[in-house]
This record gives C-alpha cells, structure tokens and sequence, in this order.
C-alpha cells in the first residue's frame, strides 16, 4: 500500500483569553489554555493508483492529515507512512515524490512568469532537462494553458492560476498527489475541466490521489471510494455507492406529464418532493420502484420519465448529522 495511517491524532493546545481591555489585564496575570483535537485516532490504508475522496465538513480535520501525510506536521501520537516513508524526516527522496496543492494557497511567484516559478520547481527537484520538457509539453496540453506560460502569475484569472498551480506541482511527475480543495471558488465550467485533468492524471501516470473538496460533484465525478470524517474521527471508509444505498436507499422519480394532473391522484404513489405542473418528483424505495414506475406509466399522460440517485449532498449531510457509519 502506499498510504498507511494507524490510530493517528494531531492535538493543539490554544491560547483563550476574554474580549476587551479588562480580558487583556487578566491575561497578563493568568492565562487560559483549552485542548483542541483536530485529529482523534484515524486509521486507514490507500493503494496505488487510488483516487479517493477525502471529506468532511470545515473543521473536521482534512488539512491537518493531509500536512501530517505531507511531513508538515508532527502528529501527537500514531503512526503514517507514504511510499514507505516516514512523512516526518522529510528526507529528499520522499519529497520528490509527492506533492501538496491547496486551493487556498499560492505557490506560483507573483511578480514572475508562469515559467519562471515552474523552471525553479524543475530545479529544486531536480528534474532532468529531458523529463522537463517531455512533462511541461503533456501538462500544458492536458491543461490547455499554452498561452499563459509567459504570463506574470498576478495576471491570470482564478481558474487560470489554478491550472498553473497545478502544473507547477506536477512537473515532477509525483506518485502521492495531495489536493486541498483544488476547485474552491471557481466557476462551473473551470471545475469540470480541473475534474476532467486529474482524472486523466491519475489514469495516465498511475498517481494515487488523495482529494479534499466541499464540491460533492468533485468526489462523485472522481472517486469510487470515500473516507469521511467529522470532529477529527473516521466515520467512513467504502465504497461511494455502498455509501448511497445504505443512507439513501431511494431513487427519485422524475415525471413529464402532457396533460394537467390531479394532485390527489398522484399521492399515493411515492413522497412528492415536488409537484409543479408538469413536473414532478418522487422519493420512492428501492423495492418498489419497479411496480411505481409501471403504474405511473400505465395510469397518467406521461411525456417523459427518468430515474436519478439521490443528491450526493444530501447523503454526505444525513452522514454528518447522524455522526454513523
């Protein structure tokens, strides 16, 4: 495997003190300190070549085990190794393997070119000159950002600096991708080409991924295998349509009718979710399905019919707020 964490917990002691003049006086004489657990006994494993989901409300201690993954922090207690490293000694070998994108941080040189920052990555990882080119021609295809190569990093759009980012992190062609909300803020159309790139990233160079996003439309287009956490605990670790099935075990049938209905008529065949002609939704179990389907069918003026999984979303906050595995 190449992901392996065992009964990890990351631990900060904070400093609180009491608003205002008076807080001020009193913190000089006493001071209060609370224990803060981001990260409370996790335990989990990632094979190679896995692209998984990793989610969890604000707060609930994704970044913290992504920089402890990524050698940044020291955990209180457990055990984590990555390509058989100890995240922790930082050695050389094992930096050159991995790398760490936030959607909230900035790695490109501001006042330089898009270039200029990615040459400087080939140098610091030492990147040969025949790899650097061969990888800078394939990321900049796959990320469409030919023309912005010379562009000063201060002047590209959100979505445009994110794809350098990217590429920036990539020219090393690492085997451990950690990304931290990689499509945070940005615009539909810029999410799925970004979704569409480290699809086609891990497919191309066998990457194992590790992916953070509070977009579920990132996890669901992405990852088969999910890891949820809540509070700095695991609540899940499977499968995302197992996941499904047993928070969410409906479909929602979508109706087109040709002609006005009576909303009387149409009550007894499912939980409406909505009703507004000539569209309505229904919430009905996996068992009946079938027979609902047919008799919709069979009884009403029908234009169009379609069957959809439940909301992603809605499933991950049932998770959230039942706290269950």
């Amino acid at each position: 495997m190449i992901i392996s964490i065992s009964h990890l917990s990351k631990h900060y002691t904070i400093y609180k003190k009491n608003p205002g003049f008076l807080g001020t006086i009193q913190s000089f004489l006493t001071r209060k300190y609370e224990k803060v657990k981001a990260v409370e006994d996790i335990s989990f494993s990632i094979n190679e070549g896995e692209l998984v989901g990793f989610i969890g409300p604000n707060g609930a201690g994704k970044t913290t085990t992504l920089k402890c993954l990524s050698g940044l922090l020291y955990p209180t207690q457990g055990k984590a190794s990555v390509l058989g490293y100890d995240p922790y000694q930082r050695k050389s070998l094992f930096l050159k393997q991995i790398s760490l994108v936030m959607g909230q941080k900035n790695q490109l040189w501001w006042d330089l070119p898009v270039i200029e920052s990615v040459a400087l990555n080939k140098e610091i990882y030492g990147v040969s000159e025949g790899d650097y080119s061969k990888t800078l021609l394939e990321l900049t295809e796959l990320l469409e950002i030919g023309n912005l190569l010379n562009v000063q990093a201060k002047k590209l759009s959100l979505g445009q600096r994110m794809k350098c980012e990217l590429m920036s992190a990539l020219i090393h062609k690492p085997k451990v991708l950690f990304l931290d909300e990689p499509t945070i803020g940005l615009d539909v159309l810029m999410q799925k080409k970004l979704r569409e790139f480290i699809k086609e990233y891990n497919k191309r160079y066998n990457a194992t991924i590790m992916l953070t996003s509070h977009y579920m439309r990132d996890v669901q287009a992405l990852c088969k295998r999910v890891i949820i956490i809540n509070h700095g605990r695991l609540l899940y670790d499977g499968q995302l349509l197992e996941l499904i099935k047993k928070h969410a075990p409906y479909k929602l049938i979508k109706v087109i009718f040709k002609e006005l209905v009576d909303p009387k008529k149409v009550e007894n065949l499912g939980q409406i979710m909505r009703f507004v002609y000539p569209e309505l939704v229904l919430r009905v179990p996996h068992s009946k399905m079938g027979k609902i389907v047919t008799k919709v069918l069979e009884e009403f003026p029908v234009e169009d019919l379609t069957i959809e999984d439940p909301d992603i979303e809605y499933v991950i906050r049932e998770v959230f707020s039942k706290n269950i595995k």
